[in-house]
């Protein structure tokens, strides 16, 4: 496996976001739970807030960084999985 994959949110030709496809899978596990929870608080505080008085741009941010994020911890996520399945 090559030693670093690059991450799907890389918006050039040259990917600078890379993920260590050889670390540990608790590294591994805990990058992608980070990212996780952090989409999760973001959801909940816009499940909290009052629609009516919120930006459409402002939620489409929101929504915008929440992809971004879930989107790198899928990324993550892939990278454990292809590390689990080459031990077994």
């Amino acid at each position: 496996m090559n030693p670093h994959m690059a991450m799907t949110n890389n918006d050039c030709d040259i990917p600078v976001f890379l993920i260590a496809t050889q670390a540990p899978l608790d590294v591994l596990h805990s990058n992608a739970a980070t990212r996780f929870l952090a989409v999760t608080q973001m959801m909940e505080s816009l499940a909290n807030l009052d629609i009516t008085r919120a930006s459409g741009a402002d939620v489409q941010q929101i929504a915008h960084a929440a992809a971004m994020l879930l989107r790198d911890g899928c990324d993550v996520m892939d990278v454990l999985g292809r590390q689990i399945r080459a031990q077994g």
